[in-house]
């Protein structure tokens, strides 16, 4: 391989492995949410137990994760300066909103809710993970709007060598950006399902004393996965309109993009089908049915799978552009990167970030082992010492 190849495959490998810990993020957020409101609403210790122990899960998700993205970020400067030289000041902009405007916030909402178990009052502790729900959604339309200017560079015009934003609204209402953004929520809220219907499904199997919380927690998951698999397939096919206007020969220039695109759908549409016509029609009776267990662990993979699938046929089938029609993938690439210094930063970003998804792996793994008694998020009561009272006792 070449060094352009080598840049390439870098970039593959450590923006797959980082959408895998954002699917997941994007899943489980507005179901902990939901979880959390039935919890304030109702008082039910249930409730309660569910949204402390996905909301542990969605934690170590989101933790391990953090790093996968910083590593993204350092990459465009470090393997592709010519973009930023070229377009970086249309291209950097959602990105630069995205960290400051939404992931900060983000971060910052979600140490509250953790820290703020019997210390905030109800209604403010729960409008923290409603806000970290909502701005975890914001950063991925400000992500997909970065990607969508890739696709199609909609809103800008090149002025003295670079391009140059000129209409805000053209960018974000990019017809590259209004299908995929939902499809790409879609496909979280289907992942986030398949996770919860797999754990469910596994403590059913290997035996546990809390049957009703994790049947609430698989029937939950099949549910989520329904409505996931509506809303990703709907617009996946919605988005072919805009992509045979704007790149008509994405999935025939790439074998490779086809095949992406011909494994996922695929994959999507036997899942859907399942969900459809075999688990959401008996999703009452699916904790009983101790058979049917192992073969739910085992396709709970496979939205993951598909998904990673999708952005290779979304990104493969623009080559060899990096903006489409407008700067090539090797005219990208920063000057004097060698093969051995290319090579030797992929071995060690993969290395670095296969091993986080290994731990973010092993310690959900581990947190559904242990149950929901063994949670540490929340366990704490409130904080009271001499002179001090709770504020959630005001």
């Amino acid at each position: 391989m070449d060094v352009l190849d080598l840049a390439r495959t870098q970039f593959a490998v450590t923006g797959g492995l980082h959408f895998l810990f954002v699917m997941l993020t994007l899943g489980l957020a507005p179901l902990v949410a939901i979880m959390h409101t039935r919890h304030v609403m109702t008082g039910a210790p249930v409730h309660e137990r569910m949204t402390r122990f996905w909301g542990q899960v969605y934690v170590i998700n989101y933790a391990l994760g953090i790093a996968t993205g910083l590593v993204m970020e350092f990459q465009f400067g470090m393997g592709w300066s010519g973009l930023s030289h070229y377009a970086g000041d249309v291209f950097g902009a959602p990105l630069a909103i995205e960290t400051l405007g939404a992931f900060f916030l983000e971060s910052t909402f979600l140490g509250l809710w953790i820290f703020g178990w019997h210390r905030l009052p109800r209604w403010l502790h729960l409008a923290c993970i409603w806000m970290v729900t909502l701005t975890a959604y914001l950063s991925a339309f400000w992500i997909m709007a970065a990607n969508a200017f890739l696709q199609n560079p909609a809103g800008a015009v090149e002025r003295g060598g670079r391009l140059v934003l000129t209409d805000v609204g053209a960018l974000l209402t990019n017809p590259m950006l209004t299908a995929a953004l939902p499809h790409v929520i879609g496909a979280g809220l289907w992942a986030g399902g398949f996770v919860m219907m797999g754990a469910g499904a596994y403590r059913l199997f290997t035996g546990t004393d809390d049957r009703e919380f994790f049947s609430r927690s698989l029937r939950t998951g099949v549910v989520t996965a329904l409505v996931g698999s509506l809303v990703t397939v709907g617009f996946g096919y919605a988005q072919l309109a805009p992509v045979l206007e704007f790149q008509p020969g994405k999935f025939q220039g790439s074998p490779l993009a086809g095949i992406g695109l011909g494994f996922m759908v695929l994959i999507g549409q036997i899942l859907q089908l399942a969900l459809m016509f075999v688990l959401a029609p008996t999703v009452y009776w699916l904790p009983r049915w101790r058979w049917a267990h192992p073969i739910l662990m085992l396709i709970t993979p496979l939205p993951f799978l598909a998904a990673i699938l999708g952005w290779l046929a979304r990104e493969v089938g623009r080559q060899p552009w990096l903006i489409h029609g407008r700067l090539t993938v090797a005219d990208a690439m920063s000057p004097g990167l060698t093969s051995g210094m290319v090579t030797a930063s992929l071995v060690a970003f993969t290395g670095v970030l296969g091993l986080l998804a290994v731990v973010d792996y092993a310690l959900i793994v581990r947190t559904v082992r242990r149950g929901p008694d063994a949670v540490a998020l929340g366990a704490f009561g409130p904080v009271e010492s001499a002179g001090h009272v709770p504020v959630s006792a005001h």
